[in-house]
């Protein structure tokens, strides 16, 4: 099996080096992934600025190829369909491990699901991994165990086409894992201003900040509450946005 690896955190990370040899019991890997931090491109593409392959000769991954890209995550997808595997079926595309939680509003900024859903626009099956922490030397041992068995049991129950599956872990022991769907919340008080000397001419300069609301906090079934009472949750994610409701 044909198994591409990708992320939105760039080459080296705890992350992608762990899911790729993870993914190396299932089959061939072939890691390809931005050369440095892509985090909240969502399904971004390089549209003005071109792109650049090299491939990693010296890693320390069981058997896999390994390239980097100044591309973003949803470029890689699209790098390694038409350009590694021209003629031959991507059968599983995983992107992952994120340092930082994609669920609910998340997975809409996200590079790592960005990617996933590009996947699925191309037909490929795809899964995304993310971990409920930003810090870069988080503990993965947890989620290690869940990697492959997780991704090959979601693969071989089938992956409908233009879907894909949005797997977000807590932080420590993980105690069940849950279907869920995404949470309804909203991202407030998201400018931070800069207190720095601003060029001449600039009116405010910001950073973005913020924290995540969760509008519905005693509902049960969301990728939030999982996370919260130690489950990975599994949320299937669709390309069609159409609100079939309206029509």
């Amino acid at each position: 099996m044909n198994i591409v690896v990708v992320n939105d955190d760039g080459w080296g990370t705890a992350g992608i080096r762990l899911l790729a040899n993870e993914m190396t019991k299932l089959g061939k890997v072939t890691v390809i992934c931005p050369d440095g931090p892509r985090s909240g491109k969502g399904a971004c593409i390089s549209v003005e600025t071109p792109m650049y392959l090299r491939r990693i000769e010296e890693h320390d991954l069981n058997g896999a190829e390994v390239y980097v890209t100044n591309g973003t995550p949803a470029d890689c997808v699209k790098i390694a369909r038409e350009y590694l595997f021209p003629d031959t079926p991507i059968d599983l595309l995983v992107s992952g491990i994120n340092h930082g939680s994609n669920a609910a509003v998340n997975a809409m900024y996200s590079g790592t699901i960005g990617a996933c859903l590009v996947a699925a626009e191309k037909g490929i099956p795809a899964v995304g991994w993310s971990i409920n922490s930003h810090a870069m030397d988080v503990d993965l041992h947890w989620l290690q165990p869940y990697l492959a068995e997780v991704t090959q049991h979601l693969y071989e129950e089938g992956i409908v086409p233009r879907t894909c599956f949005n797997i977000n872990a807590p932080v420590g022991e993980i105690e069940g894992i849950r279907w869920t769907r995404q949470c309804v919340g909203h991202w407030a008080h998201e400018l931070g201003a800069l207190n720095e000397p601003l060029p001449e001419g600039v009116l405010q300069g910001w950073k973005l900040a913020g924290e995540f609301i969760n509008d519905e906090p005693s509902a049960t079934d969301t990728d939030i509450w999982a996370m919260e009472h130690q489950l990975l949750s599994i949320t299937p994610l669709k390309i069609d946005w159409t609100d079939y409701g309206s029509l």
